[in-house]
């Protein structure tokens, strides 16, 4: 019994430890193609805002539209509602990206540069 006091500590330790890092792991946004996600952010509607306790989800389109996830879900949150618009208003024809608005006129068109940037855009989007 006195053997198994001395290493309680550091199973304590060794516990909370692999507990912070997987809490870290899952808070993490995915990776992003800066190019085409710095494009196709100027059209989405959703954004982060700051606010006294942290951050919360708004929408340029909807002024009482206002999510406020806790630190661990927010990018996750932020993410899904993001996939949800672009699978609406993306759209992928010939190695070009086009984004559409609510009425399904087109608002721009990105040439897309090489097969990372179109498996990006599947796998992010879902389209």
């Amino acid at each position: 019994m006195v053997s198994l006091k001395k290493y309680l500590p550091f199973a304590l330790f060794l516990g909370f430890l692999i507990f912070g890092l997987d809490a870290f792991l899952q808070s993490k946004p995915s990776p992003k193609n800066k190019r085409v996600y710095q494009a196709v952010q100027k059209y989405s509607p959703y954004y982060l805002d700051k606010r006294f306790g942290g951050l919360q989800i708004m929408n340029k389109e909807d002024s009482e539209f206002k999510i406020k996830p806790n630190n661990m879900t927010l990018f996750k949150e932020f993410e899904r509602l993001e996939k949800e618009w672009g699978k609406k208003h993306l759209q992928l024809k010939e190695n070009q990206l086009i984004i559409v608005d609510n009425n399904g006129s087109q608002l721009s068109t990105l040439p897309l540069q090489d097969k990372k940037e179109i498996d990006f855009i599947h796998h992010y989007y879902g389209i």
